[in-house]
């Protein structure tokens, strides 16, 4: 009698695999399941084999990140709406850091492409609002914007989850990138800084939870 896939199973196996992969531990599958209560065969009945684990670690990463981000509310303030994302993008990194780099470890394929594209899809359709408002100039490119606040972004998350810089430089750093971004896009500096830092006071990440927290805790 074949056996039946586990939801709790496979996010145990793919979280496991990605902390491996981050502290360069050699995978094998007894050395993979070693911890996590399943057998070597729960890698065949989930993914078919080890390369196809490799590519669900990846897309759980990806699939993780736009349901956080497709989360995020809307409000009246679309460029507040805009940093918000990227306070969700932090807070995903953080909870997360070895599912984090694991996305972007371009040696395993994915298994949905397009589904990498989904967070991206989000912030585009924010900032295409705050242009649509008037935040922005007529002119801003949407994708544009986003794309580069998703670099700069990402490369802040990247050598934090790397332990190259602390937890607590992720707020300040990405007031100020996001603030430069969006006012070289058209957007007013008093008013975008206000509504960029308000996003963040809101809902600065926790490094190790699975959320954002109050500005007024200790850490970041």
């Amino acid at each position: 009698m074949p056996r039946t896939a586990d939801p709790d199973v496979r996010r145990r196996l793919v979280e496991r695999a990605a902390q491996m992969l981050a502290a360069r531990e050699p995978v094998t599958l007894r050395s993979l399941v070693e911890g996590t209560g399943a057998s070597t065969m729960a890698v065949y009945t989930h993914f078919g084999g080890m390369p196809g684990l490799w590519r669900a670690v990846r897309q759980e990463g990806f699939t993780r990140l736009h349901t956080r981000l497709a989360a995020v509310p809307r409000t009246a303030d679309p460029v507040h709406d805009v940093a918000a994302l990227g306070v969700a993008y932090a807070a995903n990194a953080l909870a997360s850091p070895a599912l984090y780099r694991a996305m972007f470890d371009a040696v395993a394929e994915l298994e949905d492409p397009a589904g990498a594209d989904r967070g991206l899809a989000v912030l585009v359709g924010a900032v295409a609002r705050a242009r649509e408002e008037g935040r922005l100039a007529a002119d801003a490119d949407p994708i544009g914007v986003a794309t580069r606040s998703w670099l700069a972004g990402h490369g802040l998350l990247s050598l934090v989850v790397q332990g190259v810089l602390p937890a607590d430089v992720v707020p300040g750093h990405s007031v100020e990138t996001t603030v430069a971004l969006l006012t070289a896009a058209g957007d007013d500096p008093a008013a975008c800084r206000a509504s960029v830092a308000r996003a963040w006071r809101a809902g600065v990440p926790d490094p190790g939870t699975d959320g954002p927290r109050g500005a007024g805790g200790p850490g970041l």
